[in-house]
């Protein structure tokens, strides 16, 4: 049943992060309120604010005041049946948050208090900004990590001296660079959303503008593959799944090796790298993963053996955090400046340990293996500056003050082919980017 079973179960794995170095869990419910498949977690978290104590949760509600061309209004009546809809699920919010494309007034914050009973000072305005990491500055000029520590009886000090250098750092990456993102559903950016934002920490780091260029794998397969990425500073080859599009990657990590442009292979990325050496400097021509050609004469990457008699592949990959040991002196162990790292897997397919020596007899080198050696995690090129790929996503783990350091590497060898090749580092003008809607 729905209730209990099903909400205990989200009340449990709520419970089961509060472990002892965490002071507060940030539980969000994504949806719109009213529809039906959150009704669930809106009824476990009701339930969760009366089985630990009303001082240990706090509600925050996020709404929208949109703006009305013709009136030249701001309307809080979506607020207003927004909050009377979360009531009737027994949720009365501490802290309403507004989303808005200005600024609104004291005056309507005093409306929402009065029609939503919630406190004024506990009305946020969330109104859009040039850039997203502004944000929280603004949550914080607005009150709201205040009347939160408030509610919850966490006596902190709130400090964002931090986070202000990091805006500043934002505001000042001007120097462009253009990255060239080969993926398989470009389409829909948001399929590569870490990806996009890893690149966009490593140049505040650089004090660069990241110019992300989309370009669909598969129109870079055939004969005009190098006119498309004769522009780019760098590439990326993200990862993903499925044979559609691979040979444009190929292509991709051909073009970035013989031109000397800094590629980084992410997962599947690191795979065509492997292909791609093997047909075009090794001779093993239709060299694949059995991924895709099950009767290739040289299975490069091939599933683990221990996966090879498994059909459930979402619930038997190799996934979660998996430690590497890197190898002194290469570009991959300068970049971490750590012999061990753990890096998030989901695959299920490897590079092949039989051809190992092969490849690094020209120059290939496995830069990062499993602790036990059997499995390779990171490849680079000896004599390139920067063709580097891991079987990880460690896009996962990029941070806006804490740029990934192969990201970061990325970016830095981007910025010196630019350079190298005679483009202008010129400062260019930053468009507002007002993805702060929630």
């Amino acid at each position: 049943q729905v209730i209990p079973h099903v909400t205990d179960e989200i009340k449990r794995r709520i419970q089961r992060l509060a472990t002892d170095d965490v002071d507060v869990v940030i539980t969000e419910i994504g949806g719109t309120v009213g529809d039906i498949e959150i009704l669930p977690f809106l009824e476990a978290v009701r339930q969760f604010k009366n089985e630990v104590g009303r001082d240990n949760v706090c509600y925050v509600h996020v709404t929208l005041v949109p703006f009305i061309g013709p009136s030249g209004e701001q309307k809080t009546k979506p607020t207003q049946h927004s909050v009377t809809e979360l009531r009737s699920r027994g949720i009365q919010p501490d802290i309403i948050v507004c989303r808005s494309d200005e600024p609104i007034s004291d005056q309507l914050k005093r409306k929402i208090s009065n029609q939503c009973d919630v406190e004024a000072k506990n009305v946020i305005n969330a109104a859009d900004a040039k850039n997203i990491y502004e944000l929280p500055l603004i949550l914080h000029d607005e009150g709201l990590d205040t009347q939160i520590c408030s509610l919850l009886r966490l006596d902190t000090e709130l400090d964002l001296t931090p986070w202000r250098a990091l805006v500043a750092r934002v505001e000042a990456s001007v120097a462009p660079v253009r990255i060239g993102l080969i993926g398989k559903y470009t389409e829909l950016h948001d399929a590569y959303l870490s990806v996009v934002e890893s690149l966009k920490h490593a140049g505040f780091h650089h004090g660069a503008r990241v110019e992300i260029v989309w370009i669909q794998a598969e129109e870079v397969e055939g004969l005009l593959a190098d006119e498309k990425m004769k522009s780019l500073d760098g590439i990326v080859i993200p990862g993903g799944f499925g044979l559609r599009g691979v040979e444009g990657k190929i292509r991709a990590a051909e073009y970035a090796r013989e031109a000397g442009v800094p590629c980084l292979g992410l997962c599947l990325g690191m795979q065509v790298m492997t292909i791609e050496f093997a047909r075009h400097v090794l001779g093993m021509e239709n060299a694949h993963s059995t991924e895709f050609d099950l009767a290739t004469p040289y299975p490069v990457i091939d599933i683990m053996n221990d996966q090879r008699d498994v059909t459930d592949k979402g619930g038997t990959m190799r996934l979660g955090a998996y430690y590497a040991v890197l190898e002194p002196g290469t570009k991959v162990a300068e970049a971490y400046g750590e012999p061990v790292v753990s890096e998030r897997h989901r695959h299920r397919y490897e590079f092949n340990g039989n051809y190992k020596s092969r490849f690094e007899a020209e120059g290939f080198i496995c830069s990062g293996t499993s602790p036990d050696r059997r499995l390779v995690e990171f490849i680079e090129l000896k004599d390139h500056p920067f063709w580097v790929g891991t079987q990880a996503h460690p896009e996962f783990k990029s941070r806006p003050d804490r740029p990934h350091p192969l990201f970061r590497e990325l970016i830095g060898a981007s910025l010196a082919h630019r350079s190298k090749s005679g483009r202008s580092m010129a400062p260019q003008s930053v468009e507002a980017d007002h993805s702060v809607a929630s």
